[in-house]
């Protein structure tokens, strides 16, 4: 079975690091869906604009290389224990395809291509996309389902500091890049971008978000946003 990408996503997520770990869990942050020729035809999205959301069925192309493992440690729980990977939703799949769902907000044709304007998807920007199909409630949706592991969205319920450099860097990049960054952020760092091995709370990390490196710290009791710079280009 040979499978042609329909197109590709561009996102604010410039690496693996960082990004949430679910759909949804950061309402401000948009994308955008790339359809590609020979694809990219109005008759193709035609009535997709009646769709609240869409499922988007992507390639884990950042780690398709890297194979498969039929066990797995969630990060979601806590990275210690094994799980089938059919009970998971790692990326390490013997076919690395991922499946989110995210809300669709516009459609626009541009040149050759047609445009997806989504909210919500966790994907890294690049990521190639396979197929669309529209969110159906009545069937998509059962209120009735539960996975013991996995109940409800976890997420940190703490206070955020910014240091004086980290203020005016988000105020100025805010409006470089026509974007709620301080929003945006605060969604990231809450969902815990941290390996789950590693919970010192003096170690600092770093999120590319933008092109932007989000230095932060996470303790008990406050999450530190202590420095952002414009992330290097590569050569």
């Amino acid at each position: 079975m040979n499978f042609e990408p329909i197109g590709v996503i561009h996102s604010a997520f410039d690496e693996k690091f960082g990004i949430p770990r679910q759909p949804g869990l950061t309402p401000s942050l948009n994308a955008t869906i790339e359809i590609l020729p020979p694809f990219a035809s109005p008759e193709a999205v035609r009535g997709l604009e009646q769709a609240s959301h869409i499922w988007l069925i992507f390639l884990f192309s950042a780690t398709a290389e890297q194979g498969w493992k039929p066990l797995v440690r969630p990060p979601r729980l806590g990275g210690n224990r094994r799980l089938g990977v059919f009970a998971s939703r790692s990326p390490f799949r013997p076919n690395p395809i991922g499946l989110s769902p995210v809300q669709l907000t516009g459609i626009r044709q541009q040149g050759d291509s047609i445009l997806l304007d989504v909210v919500g998807a966790d994907l890294l920007d690049g990521t190639p996309i396979l197929d669309i199909k529209p969110y159906l409630p009545y069937a998509d949706s059962i209120p009735e389902a539960h996975f013991a592991l996995a109940e409800k969205i976890e997420t940190l319920e703490l206070p955020i500091h910014w240091s004086e450099q980290a203020e005016q860097a988000v105020n100025e990049q805010s409006q470089l890049k026509n974007q709620p960054l301080a929003t945006q952020i605060e969604e990231l760092l809450r969902c815990d971008p941290r390996p789950a091995y590693q919970r010192d709370p003096e170690r600092e990390y770093g999120v590319s978000l933008h092109q932007l490196n989000i230095r932060f710290r996470i303790s008990e009791t406050a999450i530190e946003v202590l420095r952002i710079t414009v992330a290097a280009r590569p050569l």
